[in-house]
This record gives structure tokens, C-alpha cells and sequence, in this order.
């Protein structure tokens, strides 16, 4: 009998270029099935790295754009985007980006999934960016609960709001993906609000994204199979 792969883990693949992305897949193997590439890669390749990885190896492919522009901009990049038959694809959750992200997609089966607040910013951030005073966690459930109202497939947030978000009317049957989790004394590097896996899927998430505790790990693959396993 065939394991079904666990696509709960997203291997994010912020690797220089195609080539190096290529290798890391084919060091994983079967232990990861599921592929995030975003922004940082697009210039190396990446759109060309997601093709190969979903019609050659049959990975699941999420791509991390985070787009944000006026609605009609938008559409018309998603609907080119969509094209491609990935799976999932970020942008900002204003209400009006996702709106127009949804138009895009429209007739195929790639999700839409909202950034509530980047899990690498803190209460100190958001007052620079001139954000409205209040708790981060407060904001990010708001702001949720108005993407996934604009029709968004789902959200990107904090694990430490996933709970929260689990329980808005407007998450039901929605997705709840997220950055910001580290195995159990795993160093933090840029992420601020993180929990373990096993944490992570007791609050409801229901994929969770990690990166460098996999790729910079002396064994990749075995680092992806523990994370599976604490999950």
C-alpha cells in the first residue's frame, strides 16, 4: 500500500535559484511534497522551479507573492499566474486585493490565500508603519475575518492566532497556513510570534510553512521527517 505524502508540511524554498531548489527537492525526496516559492526566487527562476516541481515530480506548489496593487492589477496578474495550475498563491488581504484576486482565479482550482500581518513584525513595526494602535492579535483577527469575508480561500498568520481565526463564523471551511513555527529550542532567526508544529496543529492550522530548520539542517530530509513526526 502507498503512503499518502503529508502535504501539512511546506517546505519553504528560500534557496538562491532553480538549480539549488532542484537539488534540495531531490535531497527530500518523498518526505516533502508540498513547495513554497516566493518572491526572493522569482528572479532565479522560480516560476520555472514551481513548473518542474508540479508537472515533473508531482509536488504541490504554494506561491508566496504577496500581492498588493490597485484591484484591476491584481486580477490581471493572478489570472496570468492561474494559468500555471498551482495550488496556492498569497496577497495582502485588503479586502478590495482579495477581491480582485478571486476574479483572477476564477475557473481554476488555485487558492487564494490573504497576509493578515507578516509574522516578523512586532507592536514596535506596525507603529512605524503608521498601523492603527492595538494588539497585533486583535488586528490580525480583523483583518482576517475582512479577507476571508472578500471571498479569500484562506489566511497567512501567526500560529499564535491561529486559534482565534479557527474561531471566527468566517473561517469555517477556510485554510489556515502558517509561518513562524520552529521544532523545540530551534533558533528563531527573523520570525517574532512562533510555536512548535505539534502546537501549531492543535490550534487549528492546517498547514504550517518552515524553511531553514529543514534546508540548513545537516540532514534535510531526516529534519522534514521530524518535523512530520512532532506534528
Amino acid at each position: 500500500m502507498t503512503k499518502t505524502p503529508d502535504d501539512r508540511l511546506i517546505l519553504a524554498m528560500d534557496v538562491p535559484n532553480a538549480l539549488a531548489g532542484l537539488k534540495l527537492a531531490e535531497t527530500l525526496g518523498d518526505a516533502v511534497s508540498f513547495y513554497k516559492i516566493g518572491l526572493g526566487m522569482l528572479t532565479g527562476g522560480g516560476l520555472a522551479l514551481a513548473n518542474e516541481l508540479k508537472e515533473e515530480h508531482g509536488k504541490k506548489i504554494f506561491l508566496d507573492m504577496k500581492l498588493f496593487d490597485i484591484g484591476q492589477t491584481v486580477e490581471n496578474a493572478v489570472r496570468g499566474l492561474a494559468q500555471f495550475d498551482l495550488d496556492f498563491l498569497t496577497v495582502h488581504g485588503d479586502p478590495y486585493v482579495v477581491k480582485a484576486a478571486k476574479e483572477g482565479a476564477s475557473g481554476k482550482d488555485m487558492k487564494i490565500l490573504a497576509v493578515t500581518i507578516l509574522t516578523s513584525l512586532d507592536r514596535a513595526d506596525l507603529d512605524g508603519a503608521l498601523i492603527k494602535p492595538g494588539d497585533i492579535t486583535d488586528l490580525v483577527q480583523e483583518r482576517a475575518g475582512r479577507a476571508l469575508e472578500a471571498g479569500a480561500d484562506g489566511v497567512i498568520a501567526s500560529p499564535q492566532e491561529a486559534a482565534l481565526i479557527r474561531a471566527l463564523p468566517q473561517a469555517e471551511g477556510k485554510l489556515i497556513v502558517t509561518p513562524g513555527v520552529r521544532t523545540a529550542g530551534a533558533a528563531l532567526g527573523d520570525q517574532k510570534r512562533v510555536m512548535t508544529p505539534a502546537q501549531a496543529v492543535a490550534a487549528g492550522v492546517d498547514h504550517i510553512v518552515v524553511g531553514r530548520p529543514i534546508w540548513q539542517a545537516a540532514n534535510p530530509r531526516q529534519a522534514a521527517l521530524d518535523i512530520l513526526a512532532e506534528m
